[in-house]
């Protein structure tokens, strides 16, 4: 049985589609939580209470309390706060290794593919000052490529890892978000059907509404200064 969680997990967090990865697991389990929100249109990602939890300055990221044996712990990235939130709770991360295998191949999917790729989609088909048709039809070609995949693989089985696990979770928030990266639902009808699927789970639509009235405070397509934070960093010293 899972351990029974008494003091609430800090979440560090903005939403967005990487930030809905740990509300909806957060939401999935059952867990208690308290959100900090890093305004990433603001530079909260850069102050140095945050960077010592996560030193990448990107959200997410939680300290746990209540960590291994019992002492607290800090995780940043959210492929990797999936994992240790599932193997905390025994939920959406099988133990046995052949079922473990197939969700974390999805996992790192998603972490390696589709996120970085459909974040480029964005940025080139929204937030660049500029419109560069190359770097627009590279970013979008890929996107499909990518649904066309999950199309495939989503033709006989309801979830990607065959189970609802933190594969699904880490899609969701990107998928969710088709249009912008442009392309028709219509072309992958066993992608549309997942997504539904996962849309109308309760715990995801809580995640999903977690402070969802920040989003809009942020318009980084016509916004200089949000640009110059999200866009124009180098390294620090």
């Amino acid at each position: 049985m899972a351990q029974v969680q008494a003091q609430p997990i800090a979440l560090y967090y903005w939403p967005t589609p990487n930030g809905w990865k740990i509300s909806i697991m957060l939401e999935e389990c059952g867990l208690p939580y308290e959100v900090k929100l890093i305004n990433i249109g603001k530079g909260d990602q850069f102050k140095p209470d945050f960077l010592a939890i996560s030193p990448n300055n990107k959200m997410p990221a939680i300290v746990d309390p209540e960590g291994p044996d019992g002492a607290p712990i800090s995780v940043f990235e959210s492929g990797a706060i999936l994992q240790y939130l599932g193997r905390k709770t025994g939920r959406f991360y099988p133990a046995n290794e052949r079922q473990r295998v197939e969700v974390e191949q999805w996992l790192f999917w998603q972490m390696g593919g589709l996120g970085p790729m459909a974040g480029q989609a964005h940025h080139f088909r929204i937030y660049a000052p500029e419109k560069v048709p190359y770097a627009i039809e590279r970013y979008t070609n890929e996107v499909h490529r990518l649904y066309g995949v999950m199309n495939k693989r989503l033709a006989d089985r309801d979830y990607l890892a065959g189970d609802y696990s933190i594969a699904d979770m880490a899609c969701v928030g990107w998928c969710k978000l088709w249009e912008r990266q442009g392309i028709k639902i219509e072309e992958f009808p066993h992608f549309k059907a997942w997504l539904e699927r996962v849309m109308e789970r309760p715990a995801v639509k809580r995640g999903l509404a977690v402070n969802a009235e920040e989003r809009a405070s942020v318009d980084i397509a016509k916004d200089k200064d949000v640009q110059a934070i999200l866009f124009g960093q180098r390294a620090r010293t």
